[in-house]
């Protein structure tokens, strides 16, 4: 087991990975626990949870709201928690985002920890004090900044999932090499098929690596100010391409990643040969480079949600963009300069 630590404004947060599950009691002070799941999870470990009441949410990106959210509240009313519970957290990117935002807000702000169950999980939502909901159908527009106490990434709860939830954690993975660390995109290039096929020693450390450099961005910007921005390579274009195809958000932030890097090619930063580096990296960890012939997208729709982003600035959005590999810069491009790459990158 290795631990990294996070100390930000909003408090202390360990990270555990390669701990257990089962071992979650302890982790757990002495207060009164809560936990809060989804359906699946509970009927898959349900079996591991630490004695404690268990609030079910259902699953996918429709439950992410602030109905939820007051649901959970009416539960923890009816259960008598008062400022000494812990929330416990056990799922996926949902289950974490929903339990934070609700413990923070949940008389004005009790402990809470993660038991992330998906590779998305471990290596994102679980790590750096992001929660939030979804809010008119828009991603994560209602949230605030608080760190989770304990987070415990166990590589083996991995083994359930099915291929595609587990190539979008992937999406992030290549994310943290390509924006922070090009040794880091190297070594995956070379080890895609065994973390792929969850070896477990490899995915261990890979798990590893990438929260080490999530962990270290947040540490210097924990509120997304300055360096914590780079994190959302992929992700402006990508939350666009989500809202309106409805693919998983891994595939969203592939696609998001190639249209950033032709950004950054259009804009003299980037090699060609680089963009080829990522796409076969992307495309190795089974991840979508384009939009398909199956997949449904009119390019207005996403550009109109893209201008309801909350990183647009003026006439303008923030777009995370590559001066070399493992070299992000946060510029604002034109919605003129993104028409000139969409057709080239999602049509191929």
């Amino acid at each position: 087991m290795k631990q990294i630590t996070i100390a930000g404004g909003t408090g202390k947060s360990s990270i555990l990975i390669g701990e257990r599950i089962q071992h979650l009691p302890r982790y757990l002070t002495d207060r009164r626990t809560i936990i809060i799941t989804d359906e699946t999870v509970a009927d898959i470990y349900g079996r591991d949870f630490p004695e404690a009441p268990v609030i079910r949410i259902g699953t996918g990106e429709a439950v992410k709201t602030l109905e939820t959210v007051t649901a959970i509240y009416q539960q923890l009313i009816a259960l008598a928690a008062d400022r000494s519970v812990f929330l416990l957290g056990i799922g996926g990117g949902i289950v974490c985002d929903i339990t934070g935002f609700a413990a923070s807000t949940w008389l004005r702000g009790v402990d809470f920890g993660y038991a992330p169950t998906t590779l998305l999980a471990q290596v994102d939502a679980s790590v750096g004090g992001k929660t939030g909901v979804n809010f008119s159908g828009y991603k994560n527009m209602v949230g605030v900044f608080s760190q989770p106490g304990v987070v415990v990434c166990d590589p083996f709860v991995l083994k359930t999932l099915p291929p595609r939830e587990l190539a979008c954690g992937f999406a992030e993975i290549v994310k943290h090499g390509a924006i922070f660390d090009a040794g880091y995109f190297s070594r995956l290039e070379k080890t895609a098929a065994r973390a792929m096929a969850l070896e477990p020693d490899v995915l261990e450390q890979v798990i590893y690596d990438s929260v080490a450099i999530k962990a270290a961005i947040v540490n210097q910007d924990e509120i997304e100010k300055g360096e914590r921005r780079k994190l959302n390579f992929g992700h402006t274009f990508g939350h666009a391409v989500e809202k309106i195809c409805g693919i998983p958000h891994g595939e969203a932030v592939s696609i998001g990643m190639m249209v950033a890097a032709m950004l950054s090619v259009n804009r003299k930063m980037l090699s060609l040969a680089d963009v080829d580096r990522l796409r076969r990296l992307l495309q190795a960890f089974r991840l979508p480079t384009d939009i398909g012939k199956d997949l449904e997208m009119d390019p207005e729709k996403v550009l109109d949600a893209l201008l309801r982003d909350k990183k647009r600035v003026g006439d303008g959005i923030c777009f995370v963009l590559l001066r070399a590999m493992g070299c992000a810069v946060v510029e604002k491009i034109a919605v003129s300069e993104l028409r000139e790459v969409m057709d080239t990158v999602l049509f191929r």
